[in-house]
């Protein structure tokens, strides 16, 4: 009898999406006010549309370079230089197809089966199960919510990143906490990895999404040489509102490069070519675009968390960034239960903290990308619902 035609081990031993598995027990209902996945509930602004829209009219609809269109790596090695302050030579770009997949590709070109990464929790799974995907022994540093925020124990992270391991996986700001590397922490982390060649996998998707008032989130780019093992992975979909529309991109060192565009050929080929005349127009001239989507979520953060924090039982801790209020409500350990009882009962969808790994576990995130109207009436289910009980 044949064998059963089954995945490899390390695939089948991957979490499943259980933010996905509340969603599709909502999906289709038309009372859900959904708040489980990381977007705004507003579309791409209409420059960006605009631009694409001319080039797929043009007919450009044929494959492109490996890295990325020549004049969109030189847009983003402009963009990159002003905002961190350091150059970001376009011999170190790659443009990719999702963050997701620049997240994969930079785990593909270092991770090898049996490699020990070290990865800040909690943490959208797909961080932390790539380097699985690929054979990798996680060693998780979890957050903790401390003084009404989320912090990390610098000298614990330290001490998990010994001379065997491989590659520090970290997302700042981060989802689902809002947790931001504090901008000191930044050299010690860099140091140490130097010291002992450990690669810095830094997932900054959200960087432009700070509350600190300075208009990006601490980054190790302006502190690193262009030779040091760090690989910064990105996308356009957060801070352009572009979340369809599935482009990224990587800065790495110069010498890995030649070897990124041999993965993606293998992956993906290229990105479309009227996708990223989209992104070259947020590039150039989204920075009102981006300014003021941060202003939005500035107030919605402050509308969610005082009403989360106005219903007895919540521990809703601070976020410096990103789209999500990361809270808990006494007596409620179960996150996914929660969350599928609140879809049922309340009509409110929400993300099970157990997504983000089992330090997330008795925690609810809400992605607050939302109009303040939604919001409010999103807090106005939840308190109904918690006072039947």
């Amino acid at each position: 009898m044949a064998q059963a035609p089954i995945a490899r081990p390390a695939v089948q031993s991957l979490r499943r999406s259980l933010i996905r598995e509340v969603a599709n027990a909502g999906m289709g209902r038309a009372d859900v006010l959904a708040f489980w996945f990381g977007e705004s509930d507003q579309p791409t602004p209409a420059f960006i549309r605009d631009a694409a829209g001319r080039a797929l009219a043009e007919g450009r609809t044929f494959y492109t370079h490996n890295l990325g269109r020549p004049d969109l790596r030189a847009a983003l090695s402009t963009y990159l230089g002003g905002l961190h302050g350091a150059p970001i030579g376009v011999e170190r770009l790659a443009i990719t197809s999702s963050g997701v997949s620049a997240l994969m590709l930079a785990a593909q070109a270092v991770v090898e089966p049996g490699d020990k990464v070290a990865v800040v929790t909690p943490v959208w799974p797909n961080v932390a199960e790539i380097p699985r995907i690929l054979g990798a022994q996680i060693t998780p540093v979890s957050l903790e919510p401390r003084n009404g925020r989320w912090g990390l124990d610098l000298d614990r992270l330290l001490a998990a990143l010994t001379p065997d391991t491989r590659a520090l996986f970290l997302n700042s700001p981060n989802n689902p906490t809002g947790w931001m590397l504090a901008a000191e922490d930044r050299q010690a982390i860099l140091d140490h990895c130097r010291r002992l060649g450990i690669w810095i996998m830094a997932d900054d998707v959200y960087e432009r999404l700070s509350f600190s008032g300075s208009g990006s989130a601490p980054s190790f780019l302006p502190l690193a040489d262009p030779q040091d093992r760090l690989i910064s992975t990105n996308s356009f979909s957060k801070a352009w509102r572009m979340t369809g529309w599935r482009l990224g991109w990587m800065v790495a060192p110069a010498e890995l490069n030649e070897a990124l565009g041999v993965l993606l050929e293998y992956n993906t080929s290229c990105a479309p070519d009227f996708v990223q005349e989209g992104a070259l127009a947020a590039l150039t001239q989204g920075e009102p675009s981006v300014a003021a989507l941060r202003a939005e979520l500035a107030a919605a953060r402050d509308q969610v968390l005082t009403g989360l924090r106005a219903i007895p039982g919540i521990e809703a801790p601070e976020p410096d960034g990103g789209l999500y209020a990361f809270f808990r409500l006494a007596g409620h350990d179960d996150s996914l239960a929660l969350a599928k009882a609140l879809v049922a009962e309340a009509g409110l969808g929400l993300a099970p903290g157990a997504a983000f790994g089992d330090e997330g576990e008795g925690w609810l995130r809400w992605c607050f990308a939302a109009r303040p109207e939604k919001n409010a009436a999103g807090l106005e289910r939840l308190a109904r619902y918690l006072a039947r009980r």
